[in-house]
């Protein structure tokens, strides 16, 4: 069965990877590219597994385009969006034997530095009837 694993974070995140100061403290260069290693390793241990279905980073929420309905027009907003509100900034899909191991996988994403990160595992539905709650 296959599962998105969907990481979250801010603004603020983007920030402070680009190495500007502000709530969070800037990162290194070094710690980027620790940070950048652990994911390709991670990833290319479930390519090597054939877990691996599609990973992807996603650009900054100053990039990110809102887009609602309100009388039945579309109004758009631009990011960032409020510093508090997290934001999806990445994604990595398996195809696994069941959610213990898509846990097991989303639980080494998670940067034990980081005190209260999360990721959301979900499974991916391959039709209408896998729809039931």
């Amino acid at each position: 069965m296959k599962y998105m694993i969907m990481l979250y974070g801010s603004q603020q995140d983007y920030d402070a990877m680009a190495g500007r100061p502000g709530d969070k403290p800037p990162m290194s260069p070094e710690d980027l590219a620790a940070m950048h290693e652990h994911m390709g390793r991670y990833h290319q241990a479930l390519v090597d597994s054939g877990e691996l279905v599609d990973a992807q980073g996603l650009t900054a929420p100053v990039h990110a385009r809102r887009v609602r309905l309100k009388g039945g027009a579309p109004v758009v907003t631009d990011g960032p969006y409020p510093e508090t509100q997290e934001v999806l900034v990445g994604y990595t899909v398996v195809d696994v034997v069941g959610i213990d191991r898509a846990v097991e996988i989303a639980a080494g994403l998670v940067n034990p530095a980081a005190e209260g990160e999360y990721v959301d595992v979900r499974p991916i539905v391959d039709s209408v009837e896998e729809l039931s709650l």
